[in-house]
C-alpha cells in the first residue's frame, strides 16, 4: 500500500518542455485544472500529498517520475537523460530523503523513470535515449542489492517504456504491439496502435487510473475489483506525459 505521493505543479513555461506529439501547444489553465483533478483522485486513493510548487527553471518539471524510482527502504534518484533536465533531480532528493534512504545513478549513467516499469518484485529496465546501458546497470545493482529482480527491454517507437506499457496487477498488463513478448507467463492485453496513449496506467492502492477518451481500451481492462478512475490528460499528452509521469509513490 502506497501512503505518499510527491508531485510538483506544472510551470507557466510548461510548453517550453521537451515533446515529440504533433498535438498543438498545451493550454496551461487546462493543464492546472487536470492536474488538480489528478492531485485529487490521488488523495481519493487514500494519499498524503507532497506537492511542490512550480520550478519555472524546469519546464518539464512536472514529471516527477522521471527524477527517482523508489522502492520500500530507498529512494533510487536518477541522471535524466536529456540535458535540459538535469537538476532537477535535486529537490526531489532532498524530500525523499526525509522518508528514505537515498542511492543515486552517477555519470555516464543516465536513467529516466519512466523507463522503468515494477510488476510486484521484479523491475523491467527500459533501454531508450533517455536510459543507457550504463545508467541501467547501475540501477540493476542497486535493485539486487535491495533485493529484487530486474530485465532489459529494447524501447524505439515510444519516448519511454512506460508510454507503451503499465502494470495492473494480478500478472497483468496494458501493452503496444513492440512489448507484447517482453513480458512472458503474464496476461498481456494489447492495445490498438490508434490507442496507444491508453497504455499508460497507474495502479494505486485498489485503484486504476487511465485515461479518459479511450473506450476501446477501457472495454479490455478486466473487471478484478478495482475501482476505475478516468481522468482528462489531453494536455500533459500533448508534451509526452501521462499518469505515471505526475508523481512518485510511496
Amino acid at each position: 500500500m502506497f501512503t505518499k505521493a510527491l508531485l510538483r505543479k506544472p510551470g507557466k513555461n510548461f510548453a517550453e518542455g521537451i515533446t515529440t506529439s504533433d498535438l498543438g501547444k498545451p493550454d496551461f489553465r487546462k493543464a492546472l485544472e487536470q492536474h488538480k483533478a489528478y492531485c485529487d483522485s490521488l488523495a481519493g486513493c487514500g494519499l498524503e500529498l507532497i506537492i511542490m510548487d512550480a520550478d519555472e527553471q524546469f519546464p518539464d518539471g512536472c514529471f516527477v517520475e522521471d527524477t527517482a524510482v523508489v522502492l520500500e527502504e530507498a529512494a533510487i534518484i536518477t541522471r535524466p537523460g536529456a540535458a535540459s533536465r538535469i537538476g532537477e533531480e535535486t529537490s526531489i532528493s532532498r524530500i525523499l530523503s526525509k522518508y528514505k534512504k537515498i542511492e543515486k545513478i552517477t555519470s555516464p549513467g543516465t536513467v529516466d523513470g519512466g523507463d522503468i516499469l515494477r510488476a510486484e518484485n521484479h523491475f523491467y529496465i527500459g533501454r531508450s535515449e533517455r536510459t543507457n546501458s550504463a545508467g541501467a546497470t547501475q540501477l540493476a545493482e542497486i535493485l539486487k542489492k535491495y533485493g529484487f529482480t530486474s530485465s532489459e527491454i529494447m524501447v524505439e517507437s515510444v519516448p519511454h517504456l512506460k508510454s507503451g506499457a503499465t502494470y495492473i496487477g494480478r500478472g497483468t498488463f496494458l501493452s503496444i504491439d513492440e512489448f507484447l513478448n517482453e513480458f512472458p507467463g503474464s496476461n498481456v492485453i494489447r492495445i490498438d496502435k490508434n490507442e496507444a496513449y491508453a497504455s499508460n496506467s497507474l495502479l494505486v492502492n485498489g485503484h486504476l487510473l487511465i485515461s479518459r477518451g479511450f473506450a476501446g481500451s477501457r472495454r479490455r481492462i478486466p473487471e478484478t475489483g478495482q475501482k476505475i478512475i478516468e481522468l482528462e490528460m489531453s494536455e500533459f499528452r500533448k508534451m509526452d506525459g501521462a499518469l505515471t509521469c505526475l508523481s512518485l509513490l510511496f
